[in-house]
């Protein structure tokens, strides 16, 4: 019963390590954002995410997850290099008070995040507080 035990725990252990071993071929990062931000069209809220490749393939993308909100999004990169100082990072267009996601380092490569140009419209409108050229003014 206890050779049972020992040899169910050693798969166990070898299946997390099999796991862990995958994340990091992937580039696997995990960061704590204070603030949302824009990604893919999308609005995230602050929290904590994990930052994963989609595939093994390199340039197949991204996934953005969010265990807390249980919200993830496939980010598919303009352009990947490679990194080499080695350092995780996230780098954020700053327009007012939005965060647009431009680019993220991982240990092995630096992907760039294409940031649209009606991304950008949308929060400078956000910023000043007003509508669109489409919307209509509140004057009499």
């Amino acid at each position: 019963m206890k050779k049972q035990f020992l040899r169910m725990l050693l798969i166990v252990c070898f299946a997390a390590l099999g796991a862990t071993a995958k994340a990091q071929s992937r580039g696997a990062i995990v960061v704590t954002l204070p603030f949302e931000f824009v990604v893919s069209g999308k609005t995230l809220p602050a929290g904590t995410y994990t930052v994963s490749r989609f595939s093994n393939d390199t340039f197949d993308g991204l996934i953005l997850r969010n265990q807390e909100n249980r919200m993830s999004v496939f980010v598919h990169p303009v352009e990947v290099e490679s990194a080499q100082a080695g350092k995780l990072d996230m780098r954020f267009e700053r327009i007012g008070e939005s965060h647009l996601l431009s680019e993220i380092e991982t240990s092995d490569h630096i992907y760039t995040i294409g940031v649209s140009r009606s991304t950008i419209m949308e929060a400078k409108v956000k910023q000043q507080g007003g509508t669109s050229a489409s919307g209509e003014s509140g004057g009499n």
